[in-house]
């Protein structure tokens, strides 16, 4: 009975410390979207000591893993970093169409456009989830910031260029007025340059390797396909929409990692951070900047001749 009593004092121990943990982990999860079959959760990190009325600016956060895998929890470090510096921040779960499916050269197209499809129009359903419940969090709807790091910087880039009426999924819950303040990609890519305009383009920072074999920095194919292969789909890298913006005389600021291959879609969340801030910092005070910073990794790879900045 003794033995027993302990393994119960111990165990109630244990539970009340998960307990504890759980209330001081600094973030809420919340259901932003549920139907018969799905159900999507955030986790959200919010400043302390934000004073009555205040509203803070908002990151919505999206994970990488090639659309099969990954976790939302993969970014609270980076969120909590933020929450930490005045900024809320919420990194989404959304759902993994690839997770028994090549997204390689050897998938099929349309499935590869309907996981962005399906991840982007989820996007809009956490950021609807924030505009419909602003009354609930100290957020000013008018600075959602978009982030996310390889798949999920894809994700985020179509959600912020796609036509909602043209590609949405779900019914549209986001005003027609409304513009995302900006975009942190980290080894991001568009399908289609021309999506981005004089007149949609928002203020960017982009994290890219030069060396990247799986998202292209250039406009190459996705995974440096073959034109023969059931997967070929063409991508417009970092360096392509950086230099798009820069035609269209919008903010952009291009991080280039010499030798750097796709391992820098994640990276510059953690090393990177006072570039972060600085960038979120100068899109909030409206000012325009024009930047490409290179950085070399002390690595080579037979892409370097092809960019004058990493020869």
């Amino acid at each position: 009975m003794k033995s027993a009593r302990r393994i119960f004092l111990t165990g109630f121990a244990l539970l009340l410390v998960m307990i504890s943990g759980a209330q001081d982990a600094g973030f809420q999860t919340l259901c932003y979207y549920e139907d018969d079959t799905t159900r999507l959760e955030l986790d959200l990190f919010l400043p302390d000591n934000v004073s009555d009325g205040e509203k803070v600016p908002l990151l919505i956060f999206v994970h990488g893993g090639g659309f099969k895998n990954g976790t939302r929890e993969s970014a609270h470090g980076f969120c909590q970093f933020l929450a930490d510096e005045g900024i809320a921040a919420a990194t989404i779960t959304y759902t993994l169409y690839m997770a028994d499916k090549s997204f390689s050269c050897d998938g099929i197209l349309t499935e590869k456009i309907r996981a962005i499809q399906l991840a982007g129009n989820q996007v809009w359903k956490a950021s609807a989830y924030f505009l419909n419940n602003q009354d609930q969090f100290p957020i000013n709807t008018r600075q959602i910031f978009l982030g996310g790091s390889s798949a999920g910087a894809e994700a985020i880039l179509h959600a912020a260029y796609w036509d909602r009426k043209v590609m949405g999924l779900y019914p549209d819950e986001i005003p027609e007025t409304f513009r995302y303040a900006g975009l942190i990609s980290g080894a991001g890519a568009l399908m289609d340059i021309n999506l981005i305009t004089k007149e949609n383009q928002l203020s960017s920072l982009f994290f890219h390797g030069n060396c990247d074999k799986v998202v292209p920095y250039p406009a190459a194919p996705h995974h440096y396909c073959k034109g023969n292969v059931p997967g070929w789909l063409m991508f417009f890298g970092s360096r392509a929409i950086h230099e798009q913006h820069l035609q269209l005389h919008g903010s952009s600021f291009l991080m280039t990692f010499c030798g750097g291959g796709h391992e820098y879609s994640w990276k510059p969340f953690d090393e990177e951070r006072p570039n972060i801030l600085w960038f979120i910092h100068q899109t909030l005070g409206d000012r325009l900047f024009q930047m490409h910073q290179v950085i070399s990794t002390g690595n080579d790879c037979d892409l370097n001749d092809a960019y004058p900045e990493c020869r």
